[in-house]
């Protein structure tokens, strides 16, 4: 009380209005989308991360454990790494993903709903930062990093918020504007447009359609150079302009996004950034284009204050950490997929600064002959994705990240890239370890172990028109050398 009886003024803290009801279909979209990636991510470590990097893999992760501290590479296998723990976190992975994927979760009360996407992102970190060479793609930072902006979109009783729609921008400005620049300032023939002549050929792995789109006239392969500049140089900021210029902004990056979908296979990297290019997509725009709208609720409550709170933390935090990659993508020595904090939160992306003018393959065959002599019989072992078999048809695997695929196709660019794993893979081979052989296609040694196992290199080239309908081939190819001789397992061994 205060002289004269009266009561003393109370200070009121008023927070800042950051409801966004008009971009509940964008939450819808980046909700659904990340929680299949995520699903699809968990159930990719539970069949492979055992063969890859389990107590028998070919780079354990026990070894990257032992190397490096809970601070430098946060991970709950810190406490404790199996084969059988990895399957069980992976299991609860795919299980809360499905609750999110469903719709199931965002029902539950706020502070659960948070709960619920930040066991997803801890989870799939723990498992990131103990895979090493097998988990070193850009694609699992960006599915991290919008994996944990996800953590702040609320539930379904919570309007969105727009600082969080703005940062999922501000993620896809940087995968976009990164990839841009390091093409404009890498390879001489993304600047004079001839780079498509050969990128569809030499990606890491073709689809069913890149045959088809290698082909494509050259004028065609031009605009595709021209529409990739504009798509990540031009197109990102308009991410930023009042709507609807920033829903036509990212109507258009999302197409540009699906053209490369269907000329290749990029693991789940085109489909998160489809995904947070859905923040830029008002309710207004899908209702004007399609009349109707899906995943919005007839009613929304307020925005509590300690989750405004939160919010603003968080983009207090994003934007002290993007320091580290704007300063990067200003540099003429711009970095690609690089990570400046342990928690990977905010990163720096980019891909194909190089584009290859010629295909090499490591191709793998054994032999049942203890001696094998130049008459020797070998047999290929096929893969699931990468090119083997030149009658093969290319095989669609993406969203599905086929990790040992993907490894293969950098041996022949350096023998540094194998130098941790390849000849574990060889003496796998030799064993008949049934965890690798579950990675391939096919195993041509069913019965018995070969005796002796090679690499050979051959370079492959897209049959033109004619050679396919006279010989079914979509490959031709021809023997450059031995990668690796013939190797066998020591007595004992």
């Amino acid at each position: 009380m205060v002289a004269g009886g009266h009561a003393a003024p109370r200070m009121v803290v008023q927070m800042p209005d950051l409801a966004a009801p008009d971009y509940q279909f964008a939450r819808f979209v980046i909700e659904r989308g990340l929680a299949a990636l995520y699903l699809i991510a968990f159930l990719v470590a539970a069949n492979q991360f055992p063969a890859l990097s389990g107590d028998r893999g070919l780079e354990p992760a026990r070894s990257i454990l032992a190397a490096t501290s809970f601070r430098r590479t946060p991970s709950i296998f810190h406490f404790g790494y199996s084969d059988r723990r990895l399957r069980v976190v992976a299991g609860i992975g795919m299980i809360v993903a499905a609750t999110f994927l469903l719709g199931l979760a965002q029902q539950a009360p706020l502070p659960v709903t948070m709960l619920g996407w930040f066991l997803l992102w801890a989870l799939y970190t723990s498992i990131v930062n103990i895979g090493g060479t097998w988990y070193s793609f850009g694609w699992e930072t960006l599915l991290l990093e919008a994996g944990f902006l996800a953590i702040f979109l609320g539930n379904a009783d919570t309007p969105p918020p727009f600082p969080v729609i703005l940062l999922f921008r501000w993620l896809a400005f940087r995968v976009e504007f990164g990839a841009g620049l390091i093409k404009l300032r890498g390879d001489p023939c993304w600047r004079n447009l001839t780079c498509m002549d050969w990128h569809h050929e030499t990606q890491p792995m073709p689809n069913p359609l890149s045959w088809f789109f290698h082909h494509l006239p050259r004028p065609v392969h031009r605009i595709e150079v021209v529409g990739n500049f504009v798509a990540q140089l031009v197109l990102p900021f308009g991410l930023f302009l009042p709507q609807p210029g920033a829903s036509v902004a990212a109507v258009l990056m999302i197409g540009s996004q699906l053209y490369l979908v269907v000329s290749g296979n990029y693991a789940w990297l085109n489909w998160v950034t489809i995904v947070i290019l859905a923040a830029g997509i008002d309710d207004g725009t899908i209702t004007a284009i399609f009349g109707s709208l899906p995943g919005v609720a007839p009613a929304l409550g307020g925005t509590p204050v300690w989750f405004a709170a939160a919010v603003l933390g968080l983009t207090a935090l994003v934007v002290v950490l993007s320091w580290f990659p704007v300063r990067n993508l200003l540099s003429p020595h711009q970095m690609m997929n690089a990570s400046f904090d342990p928690l990977r939160l905010v990163n720096t992306y980019g891909a194909f600064g190089t584009v290859g003018r010629e295909r090499y393959e490591v191709v793998i065959e054994g032999t049942p002959e203890a001696d094998p002599g130049p008459d020797a019989e070998w047999r290929e072992y096929e893969f699931k994705g990468k090119p083997g078999d030149p009658h093969r048809l290319p095989r669609q695997a993406a969203p599905y990240h086929l990790r040992l695929d993907w490894l293969m196709w950098f041996l022949p660019l350096s023998r540094q890239y194998g130098e941790s794993w390849f000849m574990s893979f060889l003496a796998a081979l030799l064993r008949g370890d049934r965890a690798i052989l579950g990675l391939l296609r096919e195993n041509p040694f069913a019965d018995q172990p070969p005796s002796s196992v090679r690499a050979r290199l051959f370079r492959y080239r897209f049959t033109s028109w004619q050679e396919l309908r006279s010989s079914g081939r979509w490959w031709n190819r021809e023997p450059v050398g031995d990668y690796v001789g013939p190797v066998r397992l020591r007595e004992g061994g």
